[in-house]
């Protein structure tokens, strides 16, 4: 009764070892990843609409200024003058303003190709289901080294393949788990194990 409560003890270290996956973990590290991305994206494309409607708005008011100085430009040149400085720092404001436009665009992509990119690594832990974690190895082998079972891992899907090699002569194991249940198939394979340790 004692090796029994200690296989069922193994039993649950086996399970609670195997349930833990780092490929889960690394998917939600990824898609915080992306949902920051996707903020900084959203505020950097704020910021360049803001700027815009700043540019427009320069560019209204010089085209504004412009046709003021057209039909003011008989009262005089200093006044002309004055328009003109206007201007200049309105097409100064206007280039800054279209550099920072640039620079936010190019950012813009950057951030698009990060994205992408994540989106890219977040498909490849979706589809990686063969993550190898050390310490699923260990319990592989922990099991193997109980059970003194050698699997058949080149069998058809739904088929249940291997040898026991039992304390006097090795037993082939053939199981189809279409046809059986797996507390059936759980019962048989821990039936072939020695408890007497």
């Amino acid at each position: 009764m004692a090796a029994f409560r200690d296989m069922e003890e193994v039993s649950q270290g086996l399970l609670s070892l195997l349930g833990a996956n780092r490929a889960e973990a690394q998917q939600r590290r990824l898609l915080r990843r992306h949902e920051q991305v996707v903020e900084r994206l959203l505020e950097t494309q704020d910021g360049a609409e803001q700027r815009l409607r700043e540019v427009l708005t320069a560019e209204k008011e010089v085209a504004q200024s412009l046709l003021n100085a057209k039909e003011q430009a008989h009262q005089g040149g200093a006044e002309l003058q004055q328009l003109e400085s206007e201007l200049q720092r309105a097409s100064e404001e206007d280039a800054r303003l279209k550099a920072s436009l640039l620079q936010l665009s190019r950012e813009l992509e950057e951030l698009k190709e990060i994205e992408t990119d994540l989106e890219r690594q977040e498909r490849e832990v979706d589809e990686d289901t063969t993550v190898t974690i050390p310490s699923a190895v260990y319990v592989a082998q922990l099991y193997r080294r109980i059970s003194k079972i050698e699997w058949d891992y080149e069998c058809e899907p739904g088929t249940i393949k291997g040898i026991h090699h039992g304390p006097s002569v090795a037993q082939p194991i053939h199981l189809d788990s279409t046809q059986l249940s797996k507390k059936f198939i759980s019962d048989y394979l821990w039936s072939l194990v020695d408890t007497e340790w």
